[in-house]
């Protein structure tokens, strides 16, 4: 086994996300994978093991640095001739290449009514791929499918995907240490790392209409996030107001409970530290969302 030592902040939503991605990335890439939040010191880690000798965060951003993203969509959905239809009429985005049929085999939800919500595979070319769904599954599981990002155009979460990972690629080895503190000016986003959002009613103007201001973002802290909540969710309180759980120890913890207490009020786990925390949102756009405040919760609520 192997392990890794990344640090976190707790009150920020998309890197306790993140974290969550990290150790469902390394399970596939490795095998094996386990995690857990270590608060006993000033600054929080999240620790995570896997298979094999080479280190799980290592890995996972090695995956990242040579991975591409595709689309794909049902056998005969009209969802590809309409992305092919957008590629061609778009001027302010790229769409990138046609999603790829799936002969057979299940898929994840209904075939969407907009090619914006189709899925994304990150996949490297030794064939090692992760997908990412979660913005699509509200019409058939019902889960909430914590989709902040909205308008762009209707671009779609494949292609905030696709640039994020652009925005990525050969500075990963350089942030091995600390994958949460790496920088870029990002134009658009999930929304997950509140850290480059903010609400023009509040700062009296949109950055978007000033020519020289650019935002920004956290890329691989929202590549990562969307990973992690691509099989586990917060609980969804009201349209603007989520909470969401942490398990903490110094061993770490099989995925399924990690999954488990993302959505969870009391520890899923008996006798393991958990800790509970709530954020809120505003809406910077009509269909927009975006978070604004975060704090923890005390248990005895």
């Amino acid at each position: 086994m192997a392990e890794s030592s990344v640090p976190v902040d707790l009150l920020n939503p998309g890197q306790v996300f993140a974290c969550l991605g990290i150790v469902e990335a390394a399970d596939i890439l490795l095998g094996g994978a386990a995690g857990a939040f270590d608060w006993r010191d000033a600054q929080s880690y999240f620790l995570v093991s896997a298979n094999g000798t080479e280190r799980p965060l290592e890995r996972v951003m090695r995956f990242l640095d040579g991975a591409e993203v595709v689309a794909y969509a049902p056998h005969g959905s009209r969802n590809i001739q309409t992305w092919k239809e957008k590629r061609e009429q778009s001027k302010k985005w790229t769409w990138g290449a046609d999603p790829e049929p799936v002969e057979q085999g299940p898929f994840p939800f209904p075939d969407p009514n907009s090619p914006a919500t189709l899925p994304a595979l990150i996949r490297d070319k030794d064939g090692d791929e992760l997908a990412v769904d979660y913005w699509g599954e509200a019409r058939s599981t019902k889960r909430d499918n914590v989709k902040f990002w909205a308008g762009s155009g209707g671009r779609p979460g494949v292609a905030l995907l696709r640039d994020a990972l652009y925005l990525v690629r050969r500075k990963l080895d350089q942030h091995v240490r600390n994958p949460f503190a790496l920088t870029s000016v990002q134009t658009s986003s999930f929304r997950f790392d509140w850290r480059r959002d903010y609400i023009p009613n509040d700062i009296g103007f949109s950055v978007n209409k000033q020519k020289d201001i650019s935002m920004v973002g956290f890329p691989l802290v929202e590549i990562l996030a969307a990973i992690g909540v691509s099989h586990a969710r917060p609980q969804r309180v009201s349209p603007l107001e989520y909470r969401y759980g942490t398990l903490g120890g110094r061993e770490p913890i099989d995925p399924v409970f990690l999954r488990a207490a993302l959505g969870a009020s009391k520890p899923p786990l008996p006798g393991a530290p958990f800790r509970l925390f709530r954020f809120h949102l505003d809406r910077p756009g009509k269909d927009e969302r975006c978070i604004t405040h975060v704090a923890e919760e005390s248990l005895n609520d």
